[in-house]
């Protein structure tokens, strides 16, 4: 037991820091006197008093964390933290452990799923709460403690190894780990900032533009409103809301390389740049088309929804600004279909990443000219470079993974009661971090129909997606466990 007092030192460290973000909507509610500071107290101390404890009682073990920690520590995060996130909404609103878990768990993995109603009428301080996780969950907490542990003397690299998203996790940005942990969070802040101020300027009150900057940046999909951005039905707020979408939808890190170098020359060298934004734009003009020829809208009104909801989906957001859940099929689940892999690696989205699907149709045009040229030598190339062999197999395992366990958790959905496209599409919203599916868990409605069990079910595929799949399966193996 005493070889992972490391592990319980870093995760006291970070609880304790948490419980420091609650103070946010805690002074926020004690301005506005919303009624619900009484729940972040005792939320508060909780977390805090944990984490003080934690970190207490395995303060002399001052080692640096190896591999199999920086896993752990990971998993600890994300399943963990979620209980102390959903302490206000079980002390506030009176929800349940598992739909107040849900809802942590949604928020922190930037899924935007909810189980919530009435958010109009709920206590401001809550909804901020909620689009908070978010924010912070957009870049990852396990990167922000590597920009910190340091100075505690907690090393970072393996921590944040396993918790950056994408095949390709070895380059660094910057000689040392907590300078790139800062500057991606430095980038990440300065956009937040420019994105607050822009939907202010479009037309959101200073409350609404923050929350809605939270959930814009972290990819969440979290809204103040029930209707989300139909609550304006402004042409200008999604127009603004677009563009910080797409920028987030994009690697975080060849953002942070163009800033630095003030030259969008980074982008130009991307390989995912321009396949996300070339499938996203052709997306848009094809399902304005279709809602068009089907007679859903006149074609101009057809192209400002779809740009609005097809970027929103396929960036894995999950704003809505209406109900498309009522267009004809074709357009939601191919929008579905994009929240699988258009985001870039490195980006707060969800889904394979854009690298994986790139990789995977070279791979496959690959064997289609070994079938045809049985001697022929045709490397996949990504950027101009070869790809190894290694991430080749890797990838091919993450996409087996991915579809067994799409196909799996639909099973065992349907077998608890749901109708199939209900079942399919809530697994795949999960899994993709993209918040609503179709059917009954559509834009217009909530998760809240769901059964515990359903819940539950839908819990575990947002970590899984959120994690990548190998990261939480690594520490659920036997194997991980022997000396």
């Amino acid at each position: 037991m005493q070889r992972y007092y490391p592990v319980v030192r870093v995760f006291g460290v970070l609880l304790t820091g948490f419980a420091l973000a609650l103070l946010v909507p805690w002074t926020f509610s004690w301005w506005i006197d919303d009624g619900a500071r009484s729940a972040y107290d005792e939320a508060f101390l909780l977390t805090f008093g944990t984490g003080v404890s934690l970190w207490w009682f395995s303060r002399r073990e001052t080692h640096d964390l190896k591999v199999r920690d920086g896993f752990l520590m990971v998993v600890l995060v994300w399943t963990v933290l979620p209980v102390f996130a959903a302490l206000p909404l079980i002390l506030q609103l009176g929800v349940s452990f598992t739909d107040a878990y849900f809802e942590a768990v949604s928020g922190l993995t930037t899924t935007g799923s909810t189980v919530l109603s009435g958010l109009d009428t709920m206590p401001p301080s809550i909804n901020l709460w909620r689009g908070l996780l978010v924010w912070l969950g957009g870049m990852g907490l396990i990167v922000l403690a590597v920009a910190v542990l340091p100075l505690l003397g907690i090393g970072g690299r393996q921590m944040f190894k396993a918790e950056t998203p994408g095949p390709m996790k070895d380059s660094q940005l910057t000689p040392r780990m907590a300078q790139t942990a800062k500057g991606l969070w430095g980038v990440y802040l300065a956009v937040s900032i420019a994105c607050a101020i822009s939907l202010r300027w479009a037309g959101m009150s200073w409350f609404d533009a923050v929350m809605h900057t939270f959930s814009t940046m972290g990819l969440g999909g979290f809204s103040s409103h029930d209707a989300s951005f139909g609550y304006w039905d402004s042409p200008a707020i999604e127009a603004v809301t677009i563009v910080f979408m797409l920028l987030a939808g994009m690697n975080f890190a060849t953002l942070f390389l163009a800033v630095s170098g003030r030259s969008p020359r980074p982008y130009l060298h991307d390989p995912e740049a321009g396949y996300f934004l070339g499938v996203t734009a052709l997306s848009i003009v094809g399902v304005a088309i279709y809602l068009d020829v089907q007679g859903t809208y006149p074609f101009l009104t057809a192209l400002r929804h779809a740009a609005f909801n097809v970027v929103s989906i396929a960036t894995t957001t999950g704003f809505a600004s209406v109900d498309y859940n009522l267009w004809p099929a074709f357009a939601p689940l191919w929008m579905l279909f994009l929240s699988s892999f258009a985001t870039s690696a490195g980006s707060t989205g969800g889904g394979i990443k854009m690298i994986r699907a790139i990789i995977l149709y070279k791979q496959v045009y690959r064997e289609l000219v070994r079938a045809m040229h049985p001697s022929a030598v045709w490397p996949v190339r990504v950027g101009g470079a070869p790809v190894p062999q290694g991430i080749l197999t890797a990838v091919l395992a993450f996409g087996f993974a991915y579809m067994c366990i799409i196909v799996a958790l639909t099973l065992l959905m349907s077998l608890s009661g749901l109708d199939i496209v209900t079942a399919f599409s809530a697994v795949v919203a999960s899994i993709n971090n993209t918040g609503p599916g179709l059917n009954q868990v559509g834009p217009a409605t909530t998760y809240e129909v769901l059964t515990d069990f359903q819940t539950w079910i839908c819990t575990i595929a947002m970590l899984l997606g959120r994690l990548e799949i190998f990261t939480l399966l690594v520490v659920l193996t036997p194997a991980f466990w022997r000396r």
